[in-house]
């Protein structure tokens, strides 16, 4: 009677562990999967630095206590950004997020004017059109932004000067209701400010 029960104890502690440790496994996503359904309204900004060149302090944590304790970093406010016409919009097909031949001429040419103006730190925001629902355009609107900058990025752009924010599809350039309206909100919208 008493081996029966220790076994039984034995057996319940064992798949208690067993489940456990399924349950601590991270859950990974791939680039390819659809989009999430909580909305990602900006993405985490560069590393901040002081004016001297060095790292920032540490930026204090955010108020309301939460279960993470680390701190929040400093995020530049899109109202301090300004438009120039010498950074143009790059546009996207339906649904897509990836640069098209055409769009990566214009993302050159905003590559080489950044490289020659160091001064300045940039937001792209990343824009949709008004088909889908509000959070497959957030998610897809950040994924434009990632886009933009990925390919300045690569261009020689300094990844720590870019910010990116989606609006998804909550300030169309153009509010009609037809494929070259849509076309022309489908756009990663570029921005600057002083550092």
């Amino acid at each position: 009677m008493v081996t029966r029960g220790l076994t039984l104890t034995m057996s319940l502690v064992l798949s208690a562990l067993v489940i456990a440790a399924c349950a601590k496994q991270p859950a990974t996503t791939s680039v390819s999967a659809p989009a999430p359904t909580t909305p990602p309204a900006v993405a985490a900004p560069p590393e901040p630095t002081s004016p001297s060149g060095g790292p920032a302090a540490p930026a204090p944590a955010a108020p309301g206590g939460g279960s993470e304790s680390r701190p929040a970093a400093a995020r530049p406010a899109p109202a301090e950004f300004m438009a120039i016409a010498a950074l143009r919009d790059a546009f996207f097909d339906f649904d897509k997020y990836e640069i098209r031949p055409e769009d990566a001429k214009v993302l050159d040419s905003n590559a080489s004017w950044l490289k020659t103006n160091l001064n300045l730190l940039v937001l792209i925001e990343g824009h949709c059109d008004e088909r889908g629902t509000n959070e497959y355009n957030l998610a897809l609107g950040e994924r434009r932004a990632k886009s933009a900058m990925n390919y300045l990025v690569s261009q020689g752009v300094q990844a720590s000067r870019i910010t990116i924010i989606s609006y998804g599809e909550e300030r169309p350039q153009c509010t009609e209701h037809s494929e070259a309206c849509w076309a022309k909100n489908r756009r990663a919208h570029f921005l600057v400010k002083p550092r």
